[in-house]
């Protein structure tokens, strides 16, 4: 019997144009009143998720939401972080030195604000904050990696042939010290090492007394991978790439054509 819906935003519960299309809402409701807890596991920062958050109209029964890809986790009766993971100075050292060698810029998230570090934010950089209802806020290095507010992820965002030159260049040494990850044709992750959508899952579960095998997990991306395989029941969506639809125990539809919905139909309320 599943018990959590661990469900990611972009692509996935959002359509492409970045809305929650009302049947989804409708559907994780039925699952809620069947006893189903749902937290979103998204790679957004929290300033991106709460509208959203507002909008779905979840009751005190939902406590959680995942957000930075698995490097926190805040409790949503009062917005209190729970659990986290945090670069360090020197994580974010060895990031700024990568930056420098290509046109790729770094952001970094704390818990308010998106961050651009020693540079002003290219167009590309501020439409995606945008996406995320902020701008970009330019701090320094020393700022950065002076302890004052947690660091929890960091992206490098450029266009999609020169992060496909960035990713051939520097992904596998990235993936020798942190957890990183192409989510988007535009960016890439880098997360303190070990961390994932599925790390945090995992410890919230145990938090839940829930075991994996209660868990249905619905993403799109290559950043839900391992939370697909982590849970019990992976969904795909069906704009998933050929290769998460590969992983996954169930593809449904796309993100355009209600999918969240139904999968929860299909597969919670046996519809």
């Amino acid at each position: 019997m599943i018990k959590l819906i661990a469900l990611d935003m972009d692509g996935t519960l959002l359509n492409s144009q970045k809305e929650i299309p009302q049947t989804h809402i409708q559907a994780i409701h039925q699952a809620i009143k069947n006893g189903v807890k749902l937290v979103l596991c998204t790679g957004r920062p929290l300033v991106g998720v709460k509208p959203y958050y507002e909008q779905l109209g979840l009751s005190g029964e939902n406590e959680y939401v995942i957000i930075n890809n698995g490097c926190s986790t805040y409790q949503t009766k009062d917005w209190n972080l729970v659990a986290w993971k945090e670069l360090s100075a020197e994580d974010m050292l060895y990031l700024d030195r990568i930056t420098k060698q290509t046109p790729a810029q770094l952001t970094l998230f704390d818990e308010e604000r998106y961050l651009v570090v020693d540079e002003k934010p290219s167009d590309l950089v501020t439409y995606d904050a945008s996406l995320v209802f902020t701008t970009p806020t330019e701090i320094s290095l020393e700022e950065a990696i002076s302890g004052k507010n947690i660091m929890f992820q960091a992206m490098f965002l450029a266009q999609p042939d020169e992060l496909d030159t960035f990713e051939k260049q520097f992904a596998s040494q990235i993936c020798q010290h942190l957890s990183g990850v192409r989510s988007q044709p535009v960016i890439y992750e880098a997360m303190p090492k070990g961390t994932t959508k599925a790390t945090a899952l995992k410890e919230l579960a145990q938090r839940l007394d829930i075991k994996p095998q209660e868990i249905m997990a619905i993403g799109d991306a290559n950043n839900d991978i391992e939370m697909l395989e982590f849970a019990g029941l992976g969904v795909a969506m069906g704009n998933s790439s050929d290769y998460v639809k590969k992983l996954a125990d169930y593809v449904t539809d796309s993100n355009d054509e209600n999918g969240v919905a139904t999968a929860i139909e299909k597969l919670i309320l046996n519809n």
